[in-house]
């Protein structure tokens, strides 16, 4: 697992030409309060459900409110065969106050 704070992530996503899945992994009240733009959501507790939804080769950001539960679904996809996953450090927390100054916290 990769960690990348929202500001690297920021800055990767406006380089690259192959953008990754922003996985939310986050509940749907917290979803519906603020989200990274592009990102999916599937809630942490859905994850081995719907595992099958993601690309197991495809670079998978995945994030939430603080970067703690985002952690411990990058090493249950990993342990799962996930090759490219990154931890967005801090979360949405960290996003709306180091890149998205506009977005609600809670």
């Amino acid at each position: 697992m990769h960690e990348m704070t929202p500001v690297e992530l920021e800055h990767y996503l406006e380089q690259t030409t192959t953008l990754p899945l922003l996985l939310d992994v986050r509940e749907n009240w917290e979803f519906e309060i603020c989200s990274i733009e592009d990102s999916q959501l599937i809630p942490m507790g859905q994850i081995p459900t719907k595992i099958d939804q993601l690309d197991k080769k495809q670079e998978i950001v995945v994030i939430c409110h603080h970067g703690i539960r985002s952690a411990n679904v990058c090493h249950y996809l990993e342990h799962e065969g996930f090759e490219k996953m990154v931890n967005l450090s801090g979360g949405v927390d960290a996003w709306a106050r180091d890149v998205d100054h506009d977005m609600a916290v809670y």
